[in-house]
Formats: structure tokens, sequence, C-alpha cells
């Protein structure tokens, strides 16, 4: 991208110094690999009273003033470390955020609409005017309502443009509608339009999707997925409403931190070209755990959140027939109660063949990833899943269930064209899984073939390089004329240049935005089986590839 930007992202939660979920992870590395490539980007979030002393201890004070939110005048601070190049700033307000939860709080509408709006005056104080602001998730969802209805009126404010990252829809924050004047501050048109009211509640997460410029998900299928009823969480309709507007771009993760080449957590370091020290990992992790020391057994790890979303309510109905195979089983995670005890009594009774950590170790998780054969992720939806992107990066081959982001990232081994490199079913059924991991089984046992698995998901790249690239397009498109201040897109590196979808191998097709690997897959899959396209419009016939992602290529593809 010619044109270099300023970007502001948004997040109740950023990694290192806050985290809960793959949000933390998201919003602490895409503006690194942003600012590699010459934007100057910045992030902001909630100054929480459990942000570690060692991080805090360095916060230079940036700033103070009071605030008015409707009829409260409040004091914002603002902090700010820069943190592996990127400066953080951090919203500091003892009443709203030293606390010991973040989002379980009776007054948590008043705590993000706070926020959102003290992101809104700290821009102007501070003298960054962004050409985007890059909001994440229900908690930063009335900061584009806010823009529109508040600031845009003012010079300062009039361009800038907004995205919305949804990471978890099942997650909306549902308000009584009183808060629109009292807490919001906006006009009482957006509650009786229907824009931000759902279920007769103020939702957070609609409030984000109707007044944001551009909508994206963490993959390219959940972007597919949350449009119908199944996986809509209610707001299926008013994705549908803004389709042209919706995209879907896989998250990556940080290929410094999880290296197994250099990572201190793991017992011995390694590499695609020496993964006999990945099977030495194996036999230390099984003799720390008190499972039989044997490289020749697989292990099949679960590091998960043990909670029905992550397909956990899957293995009650066939664990005992899985563990009738040579194998070990490795969990670690925490979640529902009834979960845990389950996996306490498999523990209990097979204590040689199942290791059943209820807790959750980040050492320990790396130790797992380097050291198990497998890793199983049978999620009922997964918006994107960083787990089986951790796995592949140290060669543990993934099964997962085909939804979002899981089914864009893991391509399925087929063992007659010797294409792919994960196990996947399609239907959310216990036998199903157990049958694709008797599959995954047969294949370990094939060592030939194995071991060229596990060197070809070595092979992947998940890294935030190809994302970033995917980002910079996306704020293309909302990009101001300050001329004319019509939005107007930005022109690009290779704009005009087309890929031939009947000459493009898989590299060339996961060049094209919107199209990752599963459907560069199913595109040369389609030429083997079809012969080469007649026109564009026969990519429909391709699973997945509807009207909306179709849109949304056309122009980037010839035949």
């Amino acid at each position: 991208m010619e044109k270099k930007l300023k970007i502001l992202f948004v997040s109740p939660e950023v990694s290192p110094f806050m985290k809960t979920g793959g949000l933390a992870d998201v919003v602490g590395s895409l503006p690194r690999e942003l600012k590699k490539k010459g934007h100057d980007v910045r992030v902001v979030m909630p100054e929480y009273k459990n942000i570690p002393d060692h991080f805090v201890k360095d916060f230079e004070h940036v700033t103070d003033f009071r605030m008015n939110m409707v009829w409260r005048n409040k004091y914002v601070g603002v902090n700010k470390l820069k943190h592996k190049g990127v400066p953080t700033y951090f919203i500091d307000n003892k009443y709203y955020f030293f606390r010991e939860s973040l989002y379980e709080n009776a007054d948590k509408e008043e705590q993000f609409a706070f926020f959102s709006r003290a992101v809104l005056e700290m821009i102007n104080k501070i003298d960054f005017k962004p050409d985007i602001i890059h909001c994440n998730d229900w908690q930063t969802g009335p900061l584009s309502l806010m823009l529109k209805d508040n600031y845009q009126v003012y010079d300062f404010y009039r361009d800038i443009r907004t995205v919305f990252s949804i990471h978890n829809l099942a997650y909306q924050g549902k308000f009584d509608p009183r808060i629109v004047s009292d807490v919001l501050g906006v006009s009482n048109y957006h509650l009786t339009s229907g824009n931000i009211r759902h279920d007769n509640m103020v939702n957070y997460m609609k409030t984000g999707i109707m007044y944001s410029d551009i909508i994206n998900t963490v993959s390219e299928t959940y972007a597919e997925e949350i449009k119908t009823e199944y996986y809509g969480e209610g707001l299926d309709y008013i994705l549908r409403m803004r389709d042209n507007d919706l995209y879907g771009v896989v998250n990556g993760i940080d290929y410094d931190e999880f290296d197994p080449a250099t990572d201190d957590c793991i017992y011995h370091n390694y590499d695609k070209n020496n993964i006999e020290k990945k099977y030495e990992n194996k036999v230390k992790l099984q003799k720390e755990l008190g499972l039989e020391q044997n490289k020749e057994i697989p292990v099949i790890s679960i590091i998960s959140r043990l909670v029905e979303q992550k397909g956990i309510d899957l293995f009650p109905a066939v664990f005992e027939e899985m563990l009738a195979q040579n194998l070990q089983f490795v969990i670690l995670g925490t979640g529902q109660n009834r979960y845990e005890d389950f996996f306490r009594y498999i523990n209990s009774r097979y204590p040689d063949k199942v290791s059943a950590n209820i807790t959750y170790d980040t050492e320990l998780a790396q130790k797992i990833y380097a050291s198990s054969d497998m890793f199983l992720m049978p999620s009922r939806f997964e918006p994107c899943g960083l787990g089986q992107l951790i796995s592949m990066r140290y060669g543990t081959i993934p099964i997962v269930k085909e939804t979002g982001g899981l089914k864009d990232t893991v391509i399925p081994y087929n063992e007659y064209e010797d294409k792919g490199y994960g196990f996947s079913f399609s239907n959310y059924n216990a036998h199903d899984m157990l049958y694709t991991l008797k599959r995954a089984l047969s294949f370990y046992h094939k060592k030939e073939v194995w071991n060229k698995l596990v060197k070809r998901v070595m092979q992947q790249d998940f890294s935030w390089k190809k994302a970033a690239k995917e980002y910079e397009e996306l704020y293309s498109k909302i990009l101001v004329d300050k001329k004319d201040n019509k939005v107007t897109k930005i022109k690009t590196k290779n704009e005009n240049h087309k890929i031939n979808i009947n000459e493009a191998d898989m590299e060339e097709l996961t060049k094209i935005s919107g199209i990752g690997p599963a459907y560069a897959e199913r595109i040369i899959n389609y030429r083997i089986n079809k012969g080469k396209f007649t026109s564009k419009t026969e990519l429909k016939n391709i699973n997945g590839i509807g009207k909306s992602k179709f849109n949304k290529i056309k122009n980037k593809i010839t035949t």
C-alpha cells in the first residue's frame, strides 16, 4: 500500500497487558505488523486494576481532562507505554476500571460508553487524528455511533472512518433502552429507528455493526456463517443487510513468540528439518505428566476452555471408545464444572493414558503444543481459532470440525492426491469425530506419510504478514479523499493485476483477498475434476463461494 495511514486500535483488552481470550492476542500482534509496513499505528485500552506492575511502573502520563457524559462530569487520565515499537494508551478512571472484574460489572454499559467517549475526546487532546479507528467487539460498539452522532460535525473528526471487528458474535452487550439518554448521550432516533435495538434492548454489538463504515470478522467462513440463523446469534438479519460491507480476514499468530526453533518453554528446540527432536519432547512430556514413556504412542492434545462452544459436549459419548485405541490424551484448560469433573473422572480411571490438567498454564501449553502428535479442536462454532494455528506451527497435526476459521485454515489430507495436512469432519457429531480420529491414527502408523505431514504443516504460513496485507486492502475501501471529503478507494500496488483462475497455482490463488488456502484447494480440485472454468461465474459452483463472496472477488480474477 503506497499511502501510509494513521490507525488507532481500540480494544477492551490487549496482550500482554490484559488478556481473557484471543481478542487480546490479535490487538497485541496485528498493530506491530502494520507498523512494520510503515503505518503510524497506536492502540488504546482501559487502565485496569490488574495490569501487571512491571508495565505500570513505566507508564508515561500524557494528559488528563474532565469529560461530560450526559449529566456526569468525569475525570479522564491518559497514560502511555511503548511496547515492541507500538504506543499503547491507557484510559485511566479509577471509578470505572479499578475493579476485579473486567466485563461482569453491574454498570458495564456505563463503563464502556465512558471508554468509547474518552477515546474520541483523547485523540483531539493528544493531537493524533487517525485515518482509521479500528474497534473490536461489543465493548467498543458505541464509538462509531458517538462519532457519527456527536463528533463528526467538527472538522477534526469529519473524515475519520471506522472498522468494527467481530471476534465472537455470541457476546453482544445488551442493556435497558433508558441508557440512550442517560448514558450514551445520543439522539433517541437511533433507538426508535431500530438501529441500536434488538429484542427491545440496546445492543452494543448491533450498534457497532450498524454505524461502522466496514465490518469484518476473523475468518472468511465465519463471515458467511454469521449471516445464517444458526450462527447469527439473532443478528443474522442485520449482517445480511450490511452484507456488502462485511468481510472476513483470518487471524495470524506471532511467529517470533511461537517458534519451536527458539521457544525457551519447550524441552528441545526443533524445526521442520529436524523433527526427531519433536519426538524427544513427547517423551519428556510423558514423563512430566506421569504417562507411559514411549515415543511410538500417539499423544492427542486438547488445549481449550472446557465449554460446549469448543465441542467438549461431544466427548462423553465416545471417550471410552477413543481410549480403546493405543493412544494418550493430554487435556489442559478450565470451564464448566461438569466437563472439568468428567475429565478428572476419566483421568482417575485411565491414569496411564490420560493427563487432565484442569488449570491454565502458558508454559505447559507450549510444551503440549510441541510434544503432542495431534491437536483436537471439535468446536461447535469457531470465529477463527488460534489453537490450531499454534499447533501447526509446532508440527502438531490438527483434527477439527469444519466451521469458521477451522475450515479456512485446515486443509484435509487427501491421500490419493497427496494434498492437505490435517483432518476434519463436517457434522457436529461425536461418532464423526471418533471416525476422523481413527483415520488420523491410521496414517500416524505409516511413519513416512506422517513425517511428511508434520513437515508440510510446519511449512504453512499463518503469520500476521498476510493478514496485515488484507487489512490494508480493507482500510483502502473506506479512506477519505481530503479534497472532496468523499470515500474513495486509494490505489494499491498491483491493483489492476488479475489472477487467472485457470492457470494460478495454490500460492497465487491465496493472494486473492477473500480466498484462503481452503478455497484455493477447492478451486484447483474443481479444475482437475471439471476442466477449465468457462467463465468467472462458474466459481459459484464451488462449495462456500456464494453470491456474496463471488461479488467481492470477481473484479480480482479472470479466466
